[in-house]
């Protein structure tokens, strides 16, 4: 079942600051870039900003010359296989994965690397660049969101570690149904508070 998430600003910022929320790919390596899922923009001093935390996600791959297979619908313990076809590169379901939390992307092209890309709500969440033949990538994504406010970032952008860094506040949705995401904090002046996050009328599944 999807989650009904509501941002609030209950913060006492005037820069009219955007608010980035993104996933973190637990499979991969510590510097692993994240994409800037869902951007949050001009929602100002008590206002809020409804959005919806899809559970299915979809997978598709891309080549060198930018061109881009459909998105296919994609579960945690399930391998898909970027293979040549009749009219060019193709992705498939291959079966089980050889790790029952990942979903993983096989690169089975005699020649030119791919990149893999998660999908959720039908926006990049992860994504896996350089995947040479013979070579797969693997993304485990828990139900955790991870939050902060920046300026200067698009969906879908890829975040630098120290981009990430700064979007520090990690939200469990394990369980939930729906919740309101509060941000408090901000402000002008040397009283000024960092921004927080946190959940708030939490319904269970």
């Amino acid at each position: 079942m999807d989650i009904k998430l509501t941002f609030r600003n209950l913060s006492n910022d005037t820069n009219n600051s955007s608010v980035v929320i993104f996933q973190k790919n637990v499979a991969a390596d510590f510097d692993e870039k994240a994409v800037a899922w869902t951007v949050i923009r001009n929602c100002g001093q008590n206002e809020y900003h409804p959005f919806t935390y899809p559970i299915g996600m979809t997978v598709s791959s891309s080549d060198s010359w930018g061109n881009y297979t459909p998105q296919l619908a994609a579960e945690h313990g399930q391998i898909f296989e970027a293979t040549m076809t009749g009219s060019g590169d193709g992705l498939a379901y291959a079966g089980p994965a050889t790790n029952a939390s990942e979903i993983q992307v096989r690169n089975n092209l005699t020649q030119g690397a791919i990149n893999a890309h998660i999908f959720k709500g039908g926006k990049l969440l992860a994504i896996k660049t350089a995947i040479a033949p013979g070579q797969r990538a693997a993304f485990r994504l828990e139900p955790t969101l991870w939050i902060g406010a920046a300026s200067e970032i698009e969906e879908g952008d890829v975040m630098n570690s120290a981009v990430i860094s700064s979007l520090n506040t990690e939200l469990s949705l394990l369980g939930i149904a729906s919740a309101d995401i509060v941000m408090t904090g901000g402000g002008p002046g040397a009283d000024s508070k960092p921004f927080s996050f946190h959940l708030e009328n939490i319904k269970y599944a």
